[in-house]
């Protein structure tokens, strides 16, 4: 990369997380049973068939990365070996077929490089978004899987997710309606289950909430996850809990911060079904999270027709996900030493 490629001119701090054209996607096709060689394009426009099983059938998955930029200059991606295994899980499910690791990683290695001038500096508070995504295209009517396949990565540089830069609290708001089936395609991350969701946002929203929270379809006890993240809870007693359900999507984020909490918080850590209503008054600290996300905590939560204050006044960042917040950036931008493995660098 000529050392010399200057930024885009953006107010990197002020970025809000929405869509910005770059230069360049990856683009690769499967036909006749396999992966052409794949290339960066400058078109931001996908051409379908109408008939295409993405657009009927949604026959489509897609996975959410984060490029960041160290200190150093060096270009970070967090953990996209798990990305490319997540999406290989549902692409099994919706019968696509699998994007070799080798081909998703140079997808994504090609896409950040060539929009080197879109990764946000240092310290800006923002991120260069990564999204992989895998669809089923060409001529089709009935109900069966698509012939061809289309695998595209582009970017975008984002700022947070909900509108605040560092650690701010949010609300969720239960919701009435079901995110998925236990059986269901809920632990895939697939555009259906994502559709489906927007009124309950949307409801959350207009109740005062960030997001909605959703709890499991079978008895409407259990906490499954928000509407855009999983969840972690820090019980009083030193316990660092997540949800257990069939219908949750496995989080890479939620992974590494329940590693982080047992190997280096020595916290105990759980993965069981978490009764809302049951265990709530145990809930010292709560949050969201998620590559888009990061950590958000939780100060409120609505159901049963009242606002719940999450311990303390609901106000204030708890010192559990502080340390987690502050510890997982610190790996993703270089800050902090990666003692687990976690990071790839991409060569500029």
């Amino acid at each position: 990369m000529d050392a010399k490629v200057s930024k885009k001119n953006l107010n990197w701090a002020e970025l809000g997380f929405q869509y910005h054209k770059t230069d360049y996607r990856f683009s690769a096709v499967h036909r006749d049973g396999q992966w052409s060689e794949g290339a960066l394009v400058s078109d931001e426009m996908i051409s379908v068939h109408e008939g295409a099983p993405t657009l009927h059938y949604a026959q489509q998955c897609f996975e959410g990365m984060k490029a960041q930029t160290a200190e150093d200059g060096r270009v970070l991606l967090f953990r996209p070996e798990l990305n490319s295994q997540r999406m290989n899980d549902a692409a099994g499910r919706l019968l696509m077929p699998e994007v070799p690791q080798d081909l998703f990683l140079r997808g994504v290695e090609e896409a950040v490089r060539a929009n080197y001038a879109w990764i946000p500096p240092y310290g800006s508070g923002a991120s260069l978004y990564v999204r992989p995504m895998l669809i089923g295209v060409g001529e089709n009517l009935g109900l069966k899987p698509a012939r061809e396949f289309e695998f595209r990565v582009f970017v975008s540089p984002v700022g947070p997710y909900y509108q605040q830069q560092g650690l701010a609290l949010i609300s969720l708001a239960v919701s009435e309606m079901d995110r998925a089936a236990p059986r269901g395609t809920g632990s895939y991350k697939v555009g259906a289950n994502y559709a489906g969701g927007l009124m309950a946002t949307r409801k959350a929203q207009e109740l005062g909430a960030n997001e909605a929270l959703y709890l499991d379809a079978a008895q409407g006890r259990y906490i499954d996850e928000a509407g855009s993240a999983n969840i972690i809870i820090a019980m009083d007693n030193n316990t660092l809990v997540t949800p257990d359900s069939r219908a949750i999507l496995p989080s890479i984020t939620r992974r590494s911060l329940m590693d982080i909490a047992a190997r280096q918080m020595q916290m105990k850590t759980e993965q069981r079904p978490v009764d809302l209503r049951g265990e709530f008054a145990e809930f010292r600290e709560m949050a969201a999270c998620g590559t888009a996300a990061v950590l958000s905590p939780v100060g409120r939560i609505w159901f049963d027709n009242d606002w719940h204050v999450v311990n303390g006044d609901g106000q204030s960042v708890g010192p559990v996900m502080q340390e987690l917040y502050d510890r997982l950036t610190g790996i993703q931008n270089g800050e902090r030493a990666d003692e687990f493995g976690w990071l790839h660098e991409v060569e500029l």
